[in-house]
This record gives C-alpha cells, sequence and structure tokens, in this order.
C-alpha cells in the first residue's frame, strides 16, 4: 500500500453503518495518513476504509447514515428504534453483526485486541472507538445500562475478565433475523405442529376472534388449554396467521437468547410449549423490550406464573358432531364409518389425527387398503403408550355378552348405564336451560356389591361395547402422603384420560372418596380439602369413571349426589350360579347337568370364587390327564371354603371325604 493511497480523496459520508464503525475503528490506527498498513488484517481494514475517514463531526457522519438508510440497515434500525438505542449501542450491534458476517472483521478485532484473546469487540475496544459518538459520556457505562443488553440484542461475555476485556456478541438467532433469516433453535421443529393437522372451522374462527383481542393489548399473554400439543400448536399457528405475523415455536422453558428483538425484526409471535407435571408453576419468560404479544400452549392443569403479561386463557373446547364427522371423514376418507365415529367418540381433532394415523399403520400390518373399526380400536390401545405413566394399567379383556351373568335387573341397569354414555354429548340437548346451564358430557357410575360379584368384569364388558380402553387406577400411585401430590396426581391423570378418551376404573374407590370427617385437628381439615378437591374435579370430566366398592355407606353424600348411577351387585341366586358354572366350565368337561344343578344349589358364592374352584379343578384333572370331573371341583371348592374361612357345605362333605 503507498502513501499515494493513502492520500486518496475520501468521500463526506459513509455507505452504511458498517463502514461507519470500520471507520471509527480505522482512526485508532491510521489516525495518521502517512502510517502504512501491515499484515493482512490491517491492509483489510484500511482498504475498507480509505475512501471514508471519520471526520471530526462524526456525529454528523451517523447522521447522514440515518437519513438514508442502506438497505441492509433497515432492520437494526427498526430494531433500535423499537428498543431506544443510544448511537453507541446502535454502532456497537451493527460491529457485532460484522463479526458475524465477516470472518475478516473478527480477524481484525482480534488484532487490534491482542494479547487478549478473542474476535468479537471488547468494552475497551469500544470504549476508545465510539468515544466521538458519546457526546462525552463513558460508552462502557452507556452500553452495561443500555436496553440493548437489557433486552437480550447484545450478550456481555467472559464474567471473570476485567471489565475492559468483556466482550460483546449478537446473539445467533438475532444475527439471522438481521440478515432476513428466520432463526432455528433446537427444538423448534419438535414443538411446531404437523402439517396434516386440520382445524375445524370453529377453532378457525376462535382463532380469528382471540387474535383481535390480541391487537391493541401490550404485553399480551394467551395461554391455550389443550388436551393435544400438536392441536394446540395448530391453532396457535391459526391465530398468529390472522395476525398477519409468523409464529416462532419454542420447545424449551428457557426462552433462546435475544428472543425479544428477534421478535421485533421478524414480527413473529413467540408460541412456547409447555407440558404437565411440573412441581411448582412454570415461568413464562418475560422478553425485554418486546412488547407484542405471545402465546402459551399448555396442558389443561398446567400450573403457570407470568407476572409481566397480561394473561388471558382460552381452552379449546370439542368440535361439534357434524365437524368431527367431517375431520374422521377428511382422514379415513369413509364416510359411514366417520359418522359412526363422531356419533360414539367425543374426540378432539389432534387425538382424531392420531388416531387415524395409527389406524392406517394397523390396517398397513393386516393388509387392508383402509382402516375399519377394528383397526381404530387396535389403534386406541396402541396410542396409549406410557401417557399414564404408571398412574393407571390397562384392563385389556374383551367381554362379549354371554360371559356377563348377572340378574336381569341388574343387567337392565347395566343396559341403561351404556345408554347414558353413548348418549351423554347430545342428552340435554331437548331438555331445560337449568339442566344445559350445568350439564357435563362425563358419566360417573358406582357399582356396589361383594367381592367377586362381578363389578370388574362388568366394567370390562361395558367398555368392549363402547370401544374404549378400559384403565384401572392405580390407587398407591395416585394417593400420596405429602400435601398436594394426591390432587396433582389425579389431576394429571384425569388429563390424560380425557384426551384420549378411556374409561377409568377406580377398585375400592372409597380409599380415595371417602367419607368426610368431623375437622379436630390440622389432618382433619388436610384431609377434607382432598376430599373435596376430589369431588369437584371427578364431576368436571368429560369422560367415563367407574368407581367399585364393597359398600356405598362408606362414601361421602356430597359424593353419591354427584354419581349418575349406583349399581348394586348382589350375591347371585340359584340360577346366576348354575349360570356362572356352566360358563367357567365350558364344554369340554366330565361334570353331569344335576352335578351343577347341585354346585349351584348349595355353594352360595360369587362368580369369582367360582373362578378360582374351577381353575384349582382344571390344575387337578390336568395332571391326572383326564376331563375335569365333579371330585375336581370338589377340591377346588374346599380349598375356596378355606380362603374364606367358611364351612364347606355339608351335603358336599361326605363326597369330598369318598374321593
Amino acid at each position: 500500500m503507498t502513501a499515494q493511497h493513502a492520500r486518496s480523496r475520501p468521500r463526506q459520508a459513509p455507505a452504511d453503518l458498517g463502514e461507519l464503525v470500520l471507520a471509527a475503528i480505522a482512526r485508532l490506527l491510521f489516525d495518521d495518513p502517512a502510517v502504512e498498513p501491515l499484515g493482512a488484517e490491517q491492509c483489510w481494514l484500511y482498504e475498507r476504509c480509505r475512501r471514508f475517514r471519520l471526520p471530526d463531526d462524526p456525529t454528523g457522519a451517523l447522521s447522514a447514515c440515518l437519513a438514508e438508510p442502506a438497505a441492509r440497515d433497515r432492520p437494526l434500525l427498526r430494531l433500535a428504534e423499537a428498543l431506544r438505542l443510544a448511537p453507541v449501542e446502535l454502532l456497537a450491534l451493527r460491529l457485532a453483526l460484522l463479526v458475524e458476517e465477516d470472518p475478516m472483521a473478527g480477524r481484525v478485532l482480534a488484532h487490534l485486541q491482542a494479547p487478549v484473546a478473542g474476535s468479537r469487540p471488547t468494552l475497551g475496544l469500544l470504549d476508545a472507538a465510539l468515544a466521538p459518538f458519546a457526546a462525552g459520556a463513558w460508552v462502557s457505562g452507556v452500553l452495561l445500562h443500555g436496553p440493548a443488553l437489557a433486552s437480550g440484542a447484545l450478550q456481555l461475555g467472559e464474567e471473570t475478565a476485567p471489565l475492559p476485556e468483556r466482550s460483546l456478541a449478537m446473539p445467533l438467532g438475532l444475527a439471522l433475523a438481521l440478515k432476513g433469516e428466520m432463526p432455528a433453535w433446537p427444538g423448534q421443529a419438535a414443538a411446531a405442529p404437523p402439517a396434516d393437522l386440520l382445524l375445524p372451522p370453529s377453532l378457525l374462527e376462535g382463532a380469528r376472534r382471540q387474535a383481535r383481542a390480541l391487537l391493541h393489548r401490550r404485553r399480551a399473554l394467551l395461554v391455550l388449554r389443550a388436551d393435544s400439543a400438536a392441536e394446540g400448536a395448530a391453532v396457535a399457528a391459526a391465530l398468529a396467521e390472522a395476525l398477519a405475523r409468523p409464529p416462532l415455536f419454542l420447545a424449551a422453558e428457557r426462552p433462546p437468547a435475544g428472543l425479544g428483538p428477534v421478535c421485533l425484526v421478524t414480527g413473529g409471535v413467540p408460541v412456547f410449549r409447555i407440558g404437565e407435571g411440573a412441581d411448582h408453576p412454570l415461568a413464562v419468560p418475560e422478553l425485554p423490550g418486546y412488547p407484542g404479544p405471545c402465546v402459551v400452549v399448555a396442558g389443561q392443569e398446567a400450573r403457570l406464573s407470568a407476572p409481566a403479561w397480561q394473561v388471558a386463557e382460552w381452552r379449546l373446547a370439542l368440535p361439534e358432531r357434524e365437524e368431527r364427522e367431517r375431520l374422521w371423514a377428511h382422514h379415513l376418507g369413509d364416510r359411514a364409518l366417520a359418522r359412526e365415529l363422531a356419533a360414539a367418540h367425543l374426540h378432539s381433532p389432534g387425538r382424531i389425527a392420531e388416531l387415524a394415523a395409527l389406524a392406517g399403520r394397523e390396517a398397513d400390518l393386516a393388509g387392508r387398503a383402509r382402516p375399519g373399526a377394528r383397526e381404530l380400536r387396535r389403534a386406541a390401545w396402541a396410542g396409549m403408550g406410557g401417557r399414564l405413566e404408571g398412574l393407571a394399567q390397562p384392563v385389556r379383556d374383551e367381554i362379549p355378552d354371554h360371559a356377563l351373568v348377572l340378574p336381569p335387573a341388574l343387567r337392565r341397569e347395566l343396559q341403561r348405564l351404556m345408554a347414558r354414555c353413548r348418549t351423554r354429548e347430545s342428552l340435554p340437548r331437548h331438555l331445560g336451560v337449568t339442566v344445559q346451564a350445568r350439564y357435563r358430557p362425563g358419566v360417573r357410575a358406582l357399582l356396589v356389591g361383594p367381592s367377586g360379584t362381578g363389578k370388574t368384569l362388568a366394567a370390562a364388558w361395558l367398555a368392549t361395547r363402547l370401544g374404549l380402553p378400559l384403565y384401572r387406577v392405580d390407587l398407591a400411585a395416585v394417593m400420596s402422603k405429602y400435601i398436594g401430590e394426591t390432587e396433582k396426581n389425579l389431576a394429571e391423570l384425569l388429563a390424560r384420560a380425557e384426551y384420549a378418551e378411556i374409561v377409568l376404573l377406580f377398585d375400592e374407590a372409597d380409599a380415595l372418596f371417602g367419607r368426610r370427617t368431623e375437622v379436630r385437628d390440622a389432618n382433619d381439615r388436610f384431609a377434607n380439602s382432598q376430599t373435596n378437591y376430589l369431588l369437584q374435579r371427578i364431576e368436571d370430566y368429560r369422560g367415563i369413571v367407574l368407581l367399585t366398592s364393597n359398600s356405598r355407606d362408606r362414601f361421602d353424600g356430597a359424593f353419591t349426589r354427584r354419581l349418575d348411577r349406583i349399581l348394586e351387585f348382589p350375591l347371585p341366586g340359584p340360577e346366576e350360579r348354575r349360570a356362572l358354572w356352566r360358563a367357567h366350565l365350558g364344554e369340554d368337561h366330565a361334570v353331569s347337568g344335576r352335578e351343577i344343578n347341585q354346585l349351584a344349589a348349595l355353594c352360595d358364592l360369587a362368580g369369582g370364587h367360582v373362578r378360582n374352584a374351577v381353575l384349582e379343578a382344571a390344575v387337578i384333572a390336568d395332571e391326572a390327564g383326564r376331563p375335569l370331573a365333579m371330585p375336581d371341583l370338589l377340591e377346588g371348592l374346599a380349598g375356596e371354603y378355606r380362603k374364606l374361612g367358611r364351612q364347606f357345605p355339608a351335603e358336599l362333605r361326605h363326597a369330598l371325604e369318598g374321593r
């Protein structure tokens, strides 16, 4: 580089802010025009700045850049205006962006700042280079206390280094946004909605209404309560479309660095996805510098803390039957099956899409071109996976009609309960306004009777006829001695079961929903408040809950009022016992009809005990290598009576002793 080049006529105004800030840095090296650049870094800097040198009035040059900004500076200037940045903050941001754009810019800074390692600008360098723009103020002080750092547009590094050696960097997402690229963060794709998730018109119209409500509010946070995270994300995308702004989906609870400024540059709406099960309320990030709307997709029971926001909540409702039918038809391509499914099941759009995809897989496994009712039932089981997380266990038994042996009156009661379950959505449609105002589509039934009388079998029969999965609740996993844990576990269980439309079976439910006691101490007060919560939560549940107990007297009166039906399971009479013996023995045995009649008349046992006796007799017969016969049954019965602590019938004892 020659002195003749150094004396070439400079321009009076910089081409852009990048040239201006580089000229401010070059002034530190080439303040004397006679100085020759040395090395690749100095030559690059000299060549970039030889057509423009920082004038004696640098603020005038900055004003020229702001008056007629270059195209590449306009996104940064819009951000500076929104954040109300000081001139030195604007120039520091431009230098930080320049480092991310041009590798030589970082090499120049590393050269100038040696021996301090690093290719990003330090506060010491900025103090020297940007002093002419600070109007006598301390540049580092302006940067440390200004909105650029507070908003996350700049990040301060090297916490343990002396202040002049601490560097400033621009978050990668903001650098991409300022270059016109939509940033992508880890987990962002997982939080976005699937492309094939169709939303019904009612939800789309709701999204437009919510968007209008968000338009003119500052720091507005909308919490979307959805059973399905995918459905909530799809509704959030529809809401962002109604706002004419791109959604920025984020799976992490902690926001990426510089998210607020990124939203200002891109116009994006941040959409956070927050799950269930946290031990404490989950904090919604504040996003300093960003005054626009924010959306949180949360589960029905997720607890949130958002003190910096104006919070509104929208619980996504189930679509009406006609909309569900169109959704099923869209995913399955079978209008007749879609009509049947829409009438029988209360599923959300997200669950419909999920079940249709799983049913398609089941159809592929079976070699069928299109899924049918059988594949959808299998999909309902397959789609649960580990969602109930040890709180309940599946009861996969499919009980045919002839396997359920009940008195005629009880069978009619069970049929009415099934009819109530099938019509739970449309039931109040033609009833009075009082019923409609407080109606919930959930069904709650209590099955009461001695052990072994068929209560669990009846629950499995009902789930089979309704085509729904049945899960038995593990009370040991739900109940906890720690305050609030039982309520949290039950709320989580009900929320997940409600989404999947599962029939929940609470065996020995009086342990969980027992009678409230007189308050004598803090423990009684806590137990009663827990019972109050459980009663209310069960009443709000929109699915089917079956409870079993040996006695209805153990339940609180307020709970029995909330039940839709109480079914009494008595000990079977002789006719029912005969049918039970025949049903359990099957066809391949050597027991005569007279002997079966004798057992039915003399052994007053419930179905569960009959089953145990038949299984024990089958073991004896199998060891002997012959068909099951009456002596085997007598021995099996003797063992069952011993377990019960009861006397073996005298009429049968002689035959047993004579073996």
